[in-house]
């Protein structure tokens, strides 16, 4: 059993979701605001969120950081088409995926068992596996912990997902469209730039200087890697 937290001001929306996700295997909570949210979220087991942006009393961006000092659980923003710097904020705050109105059912569902699937499935490596380790950065896939110069890095797990991709192949070049479609399991808009927005938040985590990485590498016209060796 999966809890699902839906967090919208809009009643029938958060009906609809309900309706579009309607299984066994998930039980709902709802919330018309961020505190609200971030109550729930401390009192129960969620599993998932779905937030609105635009919401009274605290607003799904303002909820996202809050969430994110104390939780890594995956959080997919509701947006409307004309909220574009609102969804990459999001993003920047720690969003893991973002769904904009009016919604597709298919693309709900899929969606959220993909985020489900990464959260709590996805990863686990056979035992013989040694932990993914590039300069100081040491990545131990069973515990699903993340370390830097011995020092623990808090990943979202879409942040997670992107360094293990990067990590277990040193020195390959991802395109965004790739990383997009190997991580979020998904085909990616034209105009999408959520890839470029988590590589910076990653940066930012893995970084000592983001705008001088070490680690992270943008190869110009072409995409991402992590470098093969890198000295401590």
């Amino acid at each position: 059993m999966y809890n699902i937290l839906i967090c919208d001001d809009e009643q029938d929306i958060v009906n609809a979701l309900k309706i579009y996700l309607s299984t066994p295997d998930f039980r709902f909570y709802e919330a018309c605001n961020g505190a609200e949210a971030l109550e729930l979220a401390e009192k129960e087991d969620i599993h998932i969120i779905l937030m609105d942006i635009m919401m009274p009393v605290m607003d799904g961006i303002s909820a996202m950081v809050k969430i994110r000092e104390r939780s890594n659980v995956p959080v997919i923003l509701l947006t409307a088409k004309s909220e574009d710097t609102d969804k990459i904020l999001g993003l920047n705050t720690g969003a893991d995926d973002y769904i904009t109105k009016p919604f597709n059912p298919v693309e709900v569902t899929a969606r959220v068992r993909s985020q489900l699937r990464r959260y709590l499935h996805l990863g686990g490596r056979p035992a013989d596996k040694p932990a993914y380790m590039i300069g100081g950065i040491e990545m131990d896939d069973r515990e699903k912990t993340v370390t830097l110069d011995g020092e623990p890095v808090s990943l979202t797990p879409t942040e997670y997902d992107i360094l293990k991709l990067l990590m277990a192949n040193p020195g390959q070049v991802f395109s965004p469209k790739e990383i997009y479609r190997l991580v979020w399991k998904d085909v990616p808009l034209s105009s999408d730039n959520t890839v470029a927005v988590h590589i910076r938040h990653l940066r930012e985590k893995i970084e000592i200087t983001p705008a001088e990485p070490r680690y992270l590498k943008v190869v110009w016209g072409q995409g991402y890697k992590i470098e093969k060796e890198v000295q401590r």
